[in-house]
């Protein structure tokens, strides 16, 4: 059976996909890549290909995905499928850059908790039954990582290429899946993505902000499901 390599997003690591690990690990080899070393993409699409399976099942969540399609865009032939969720094929807008240079000095001050408690994590999610729980593992997993994770993720993500071409060459089995109330990778970005891959399925999962791997566990997991077995 095909491994799958699971790519999370900035400043998470594998706890991200805990759900998906215990659903889908006793039928198939399971990576859990870091994306934490270097401030490129490029670069961390390629140390992950040194470090990945000769052909895999490919998923990205967030600046994952973005990883993800610069994997399919060095090298298609050893992705057999793809799940974007709650991603962005475009490069970064100069609006979005621009708030980034001021955390980027508040984190290297010392304030990566309060850029993370009163900037990113209330962007994150619904107003699901688990949103506290889920908040704090986000900070858990973000303090762990640190601020230099965070300042190699943030020059990473400003640099960023667009993948739309990326998308339009792939005929792969695609999964693109968002939270409906994702206001960080909103639902219409979704669609771009869909209209350009040309073997997608588009997921939309109520409920659900920018996490549905943890806010909605199993509708997502049964969106890879069939992803998986199509």
């Amino acid at each position: 059976m095909t491994p799958l390599v699971l790519l999370p997003g900035m400043m998470c690591d594998a706890r991200l996909f805990a759900p998906q690990v215990a659903a889908f690990s006793g039928r198939r080899t399971i990576v859990c890549a870091p994306i934490s070393e270097h401030a490129g993409i490029a670069e961390i699409a390629a140390d992950t290909l040194r470090n990945a399976p000769e052909m895999f099942a490919l998923a990205g969540l967030s600046m994952g995905g973005i990883v993800a399609m610069e994997i399919l865009r060095q090298a298609p032939e050893r992705v057999e499928r793809i799940a974007l969720m709650d991603t962005n094929p475009l490069a970064e807008a100069e609006e979005v850059k621009a708030r980034r240079f001021p955390q980027m000095v508040s984190v290297r001050e010392g304030g990566l908790a309060k850029v993370m408690r009163d900037e990113m994590k209330p962007n994150y999610l619904s107003d699901g039954p688990n949103r506290d729980e889920v908040l704090a593992l986000c900070m858990d997993m973000a303090l762990d990582l640190g601020p230099h994770v965070f300042l190699n993720q943030s020059r990473a993500l400003m640099d960023r290429r667009d993948q739309t071409d990326t998308l339009r060459n792939a005929r792969i089995p695609a999964l693109v899946l968002c939270g409906r109330d994702d206001t960080l990778c909103p639902v219409s970005r979704h669609e771009l993505m869909a209209d350009c891959l040309g073997n997608a399925t588009l997921e939309i999962i109520d409920s659900a902000g920018h996490l549905p791997v943890l806010e909605s566990p199993e509708k997502t997991n049964g969106a890879l499901a069939r992803w998986l077995e199509a």
